[in-house]
């Protein structure tokens, strides 16, 4: 029984590491999507630094997770660790578009095509939110912009047609992007449009004004 008891105590050891590997990554990954929400809140309200900020510290997250899951690549690959990457995306995506920024590939994130990928086509939320907070203050070219991006993200989308093992379900979010750029363009367009008639109603009011006062110093009046 000596083989089996050492078997035992090997296999006790090495179930045990991975459990505290596991466990840290989870708290890793609640770290890393929430300081990824807390970049987008900050980049909405125009608190760039802040938004650095935290853009940072998921970045330290991300590298502290492949350096400790590097002996372990099927905790790494996990679900949860992978969907938290896929916030930081968008997190640092997002605020690239908005800055009118070089937009960095997933080389330069260090992160998988797939979830780069499902990161870019949530930062079309992102960017319809943005678009309406411009709006509210009247159309806007950023707002154009930024509508410009999010026709670009979908359009590159719609080519990647690959099964979804692969892309890690990213013709769902395709899908979503559609009716996202959709709605945000006849945003836009009805925004133009008021913005248009506004300045016309404001031209012939002057125009009557002024030939009003014409009038009004005509002495055959």
């Amino acid at each position: 029984m000596d083989p089996l008891n050492h078997l035992a105590d090997l296999a006790r050891q090495d179930l045990e590491a991975r459990n505290t590997a596991r466990d840290n990554a989870l708290v890793q990954a609640r770290q890393l999507t929430r300081f990824a929400a807390h970049t987008i809140r900050a980049i909405h309200r125009n608190e760039v630094e802040l938004a650095h900020q935290n853009l940072q510290e998921a970045q330290a997250i991300v590298k502290t997770l492949q350096t400790d899951l590097a002996s372990t690549p099927d905790l790494y690959f996990a679900g949860y660790t992978q969907d938290a990457i896929k916030e930081y995306c968008e997190a640092t995506l997002t605020c690239a578009i908005i800055e009118d920024k070089p937009l960095p590939g997933p080389q330069e994130l260090g992160v998988l095509t797939a979830v780069y990928l499902n990161g870019l086509a949530e930062t079309a939320g992102e960017l319809r939110r943005r678009c309406l907070d411009i709006l509210r203050q009247g159309y806007s070219p950023d707002a154009e912009r930024l509508l410009t991006w999010m026709d670009e993200i979908y359009a590159l989308m719609i080519t990647l047609d690959y099964p979804d093992a692969i892309t890690y379900g990213l013709r769902r979010h395709t899908d979503l992007l559609r009716g996202i750029v959709e709605r945000t363009r006849a945003d836009l367009t009805l925004s133009l449009r008021e913005q248009r008639l506004t300045q016309a109603l404001q031209e012939n009011s002057r125009h009557f004004l002024t030939s009003d006062g014409d009038h009004a110093d005509d002495p055959r009046l």
